[in-house]
C-alpha cells in the first residue's frame, strides 16, 4: 500500500487546476457568447402603447371608447447569441450600427439624441394639434443642449451630451443664434468662460476655442472658432390660454416617430366628440407643426407590434419618392407586413394629419363600441 501523502497531495493539485480551468473557459464562453459587443443592432418588434395615460390636456373634452396608440422597435445590442438567432427568427433585422449613428457618435450621444428628438417630436406634435383645434400658443426656448461633442476638440474635456449651455463669459445664452454669434466673433485660441448645468447641477468652466471646418454654406470656405459640439435649441409650446395647456410624459422612448399619434390623442382630448368611435389605432409616422406626416424606420416591426395588440387600424405614412435616390417604402412594406402575418388590420396610407382626421371622421362607430363593450381608452 502506497502510503506516500504526497501522492495525494499532487492528485488534489491537479484535480483543483483541472476544475479551475474548467471555471476560466466556462467564464470567458459567456462572456464571448454574451457580453462581447458586436458591431450591429438587432431590430425586432417593440411595443404598442396607449398614448392617451401619456397626454394630459387641461380641460379634457369627453372620454375615448377607443385607444390611440405608438408602435415601437425594440433594439437590441448585438451579441453572438442574438446575432445568430436572428438569423432565423421572424421578424428579427441585423442593422450595422455605423448605419445608424453619426460620425463619431457615441452611443451614449445616441441615446441623447433618441430623446432630445422624441421631446421635439412632442413639440411638433403639440403645436400641430393646436393649429388644427384652432387654439392659440407660443413657444418658449428652454436653452441649448448639447448632442454631441466632437474628439479632439477643446470642449471634449469639459463638455458632454445632455449638458444645457447657459452662459458664456457673461452672455446668458438660450438661443443658439445668439451663441453662435457671439463665438464667431472671437478667434480661435481664445478662452471663454462656459456655464453649464449637468444632471441640475451648475458648472462654469474656462474652454479655448479651437477651429472648426468651414461653413458649408460659406462661398469664402473660411475656418471658424468654436467648442467643437453639435448643439440644439430645445423648445417648449405654451397655449396662450393655460387652461388649454398640454403635456406629454412618454418615459423612456426616444426617437420622433410617434409624433402622428401623440397630435391625434392631443387633437381628441382637445376637442368634443370622439375620433377614436371605439376602436384600436395605431400609427407612427413624424409630424411637423403644419401637420405633414414623414417616413420612419423600421415599420414592418410596427406592424407585428399593432397586430399583436389587436390594432383595428393602422396609420402608415406615404412612401416617399424623391426625385433622387431610392425610395423609403412606409405604408408599402406596412401593407406587405400585414399580409404576411395574416392581420385583419386595416392600414392606411397618410400625408398628412388632414388624411388621417378626414378617415377618422368618415368611420362609422365600431359595433362593439355602440354597444358598451369597447375598451376604454
Amino acid at each position: 500500500m502506497d502510503l506516500n501523502p504526497n501522492r495525494f497531495i499532487v492528485k488534489n493539485r491537479s484535480k483543483w487546476r483541472n476544475r479551475a480551468i474548467s471555471v476560466l473557459l466556462g467564464i470567458v464562453i459567456v462572456y464571448l457568447l454574451v457580453f462581447m459587443p458586436l458591431p450591429y443592432f438587432i431590430y425586432k418588434p417593440g411595443t404598442a402603447e396607449n398614448v392617451h395615460p401619456m397626454v394630459s390636456v387641461e380641460g379634457e373634452q369627453g372620454k375615448e371608447t377607443g385607444v390611440f396608440m405608438l408602435t415601437t422597435v425594440r433594439v437590441l445590442d448585438g451579441n453572438i447569441v442574438n446575432y445568430l438567432y436572428a438569423q432565423v427568427a421572424p421578424y428579427q433585422q441585423i442593422i450595422t450600427k455605423r448605419t445608424v449613428f453619426r460620425a463619431g457618435e457615441s452611443e451614449q450621444e445616441y441615446s441623447e439624441r433618441q430623446s432630445f428628438v422624441m421631446k421635439d417630436s412632442q413639440s411638433n406634435a403639440i403645436q400641430a394639434a393646436y393649429r388644427e383645434a384652432g387654439i392659440a400658443f407660443h413657444n418658449d426656448n428652454e436653452g441649448i443642449i448639447v448632442l454631441q461633442v466632437l474628439a479632439n476638440m477643446p470642449a471634449s474635456k469639459v463638455l458632454q451630451a445632455g449638458d444645457y449651455i447657459r452662459q458664456v463669459d457673461d452672455l446668458t445664452v438660450t438661443k443658439l443664434d445668439d451663441l453662435l454669434a457671439y463665438i464667431r466673433a472671437k478667434k480661435p485660441g481664445d478662452n471663454v468662460n462656459v456655464t453649464f448645468e449637468r444632471n441640475k447641477v451648475t458648472r462654469t468652466k474656462p474652454i479655448v476655442l479651437g477651429v472648426l471646418p468651414p461653413d458649408a454654406n460659406d462661398p469664402n470656405g473660411v475656418e471658424r472658432p468654436g467648442f467643437g459640439v453639435v448643439p440644439a435649441e430645445v423648445h417648449s409650446v405654451k397655449a396662450d390660454d393655460p387652461a388649454r395647456q398640454v403635456t406629454i410624459k412618454a418615459g423612456d422612448i426616444g426617437g420622433p416617430s410617434a409624433g402622428l399619434m401623440f397630435t391625434l390623442e392631443i387633437y381628441n382630448q382637445l376637442t368634443s366628440g370622439d375620433l377614436t368611435k371605439g376602436y384600436r389605432i395605431a400609427g407612427t409616422g413624424t409630424i411637423d407643426p403644419e401637420g405633414h406626416v414623414g417616413v420612419i424606420g423600421g415599420i414592418q416591426h410596427k406592424i407585428v407590434a399593432a397586430d399583436r395588440e389587436k390594432a383595428d387600424i393602422f396609420f402608415a405614412p406615404k412612401d416617399l419618392i424623391p426625385s433622387k435616390g431610392a425610395p423609403i417604402r412606409n405604408a408599402t412594406d406596412a401593407e406587405e407586413q400585414a399580409k404576411k402575418i395574416h392581420s385583419r388590420m386595416k392600414v392606411v396610407s397618410v400625408g398628412t394629419l388632414e388624411d388621417a382626421l378626414n378617415y377618422l371622421q368618415s368611420l362609422p362607430p365600431k359595433p362593439s363600441a355602440a354597444s358598451g363593450n369597447a375598451v376604454s381608452g
